[in-house]
């Protein structure tokens, strides 16, 4: 059997201490910096779940998900009726809702309102940009930013961070 003694001094074992717990409280310190930044970074970058739109609030907060800042009320809101049948001039944009993960042929002879803001923060500064959600049942089934403009454009929700 081996006994292993050591001498430690006051001083050098309160200096010791002393550090173990700047170096403890070092850690913890940055390891919540660390969580908090994630947790912001990772809500943003959250999109909202296109169910459960139900309120205004709702519809705003789901446009904002994507980036974009939009008026606090609707410029418009309007009841369509998605047709039964899709014939070529659909083809566009049936492709952009699906680009989007939204498929409209399944809300097809179904009435869906259709809820239009105005976009506050286009990232060339344009204005009379819009976004446009189509809802159903309190489900977001199609989504687009468009400009008002004759010749103007029209393209999915991505883009607004």
């Amino acid at each position: 059997m081996f006994i292993w003694t050591a001498k430690l001094h006051r001083g050098k074992l309160i200096l010791g201490v002393v550090m173990l717990v700047a170096i403890c409280g070092a850690v913890a310190i940055l390891g919540g910096l660390h969580a908090a930044l994630g947790a912001d970074t990772a809500s943003a970058s959250a999109k909202a779940s296109p169910k459960g739109v139900k309120t205004n609030e709702d519809r705003v907060a789901y446009l904002q998900s994507y980036g974009w800042l939009v008026s606090d009320e609707p410029l418009a809101v309007e009841e369509l009726l998605i047709p039964e049948q899709f014939d070529e001039t659909y083809d566009q944009y049936l492709k952009l809702q699906s680009d989007q993960g939204f498929d409209l042929t399944k809300y097809a002879g179904k009435r869906v309102k259709r809820y239009t803001y105005q976009v506050l923060n286009y990232p060339t500064g344009e204005t009379g940009v819009q976004a446009g959600l189509l809802i159903y049942k309190d489900t977001v089934v199609g989504a687009e930013i468009m400009s008002s403009q004759l010749n103007g454009f029209i393209h999915g929700l991505e883009g607004g961070k």
